[in-house]
């Protein structure tokens, strides 16, 4: 099934006007976060909210292909950066049409991170092992292109079982890093260094299990689901 913005005022799902509405009025505020991390997570959690109120796969398709169409037919600076946003990290079947929306409201002013948006570098991946009752933590750094234009952050993975049960971006490393570190000298944990690709290879496997995750792991879903796939590319 093909996800293509919806022509005329024609809706897949017209009972979900006012949610899709809803998200264009959020949207005005987005140009005005400080940088592609930020409006990254800002995409990626409306992105979870919707995907997670969706009944099933075909039912999110749809919702994704309104949203897109409701997003362009509002003509507004930030529709154009959520289009952007989607067009970046959002579900690769929606991403061609969320670009191709965008596109078509180039005349538009877009923030001055747009072109930043999905944009990283992968850096260094760890294992944190905190006891057989509490899984295991992959932590992937990322870095915004060679330029460095945005945020060193990373993404913080715990899986149970190779499920996912907590999804965390870390905007401070640094400090991440530390705690791990003292938390090592106290015996609570170990920690190891990991190769980029066995990391994103198990992370990508959790991600793709076709089961939901827990509610709380929607909101960085669509952006750990991008980081997994930029390391795979």
């Amino acid at each position: 099934m093909r996800t293509e913005p919806h022509s005329g005022r024609d809706l897949a799902l017209p009972a979900l006007r006012e949610v899709y509405r809803a998200y264009v009025r959020a949207a005005g505020g987005l140009p005005a976060l400080p940088d592609p991390l930020r409006a990254e997570l800002w995409t990626s959690t409306q992105l979870g909210a919707l995907e997670s109120a969706a009944p099933h796969a075909a039912g999110h398709r749809l919702a994704m292909g309104d949203l897109i169409a409701e997003l362009h037919r509002a003509a507004a600076p930030g529709t154009r950066a959520f289009l952007l946003g989607i067009a970046a990290i959002g579900p690769q079947w929606a991403r061609r049409a969320a670009g191709k929306a965008a596109a078509a409201l180039r005349d538009l002013p877009a923030p001055p991170w747009a072109d930043a948006l999905g944009q990283v570098t992968p850096g260094p991946a760890w294992l944190i092992q905190e006891g057989p009752l509490d899984g295991d933590r992959l932590v992937l750094e990322f870095r915004y292109g060679p330029e460095h234009t945005g945020p060193h952050h990373a993404l913080a993975v715990r899986l149970m079982q190779d499920s996912p049960t907590e999804i965390v971006v870390v905007g401070d490393v640094a400090a991440m890093m530390a705690d791990a570190r003292k938390a090592v000298q106290a015996e609570l944990c170990t920690v190891q260094p990991v190769a980029q690709g066995a990391a994103a290879g198990r992370l990508r496997a959790a991600l793709d299990t076709g089961t939901p995750p827990p509610e709380d792991c929607y909101p960085a879903l669509a952006l750990a689901r991008h980081r997994a796939a930029v390391i795979g590319s």
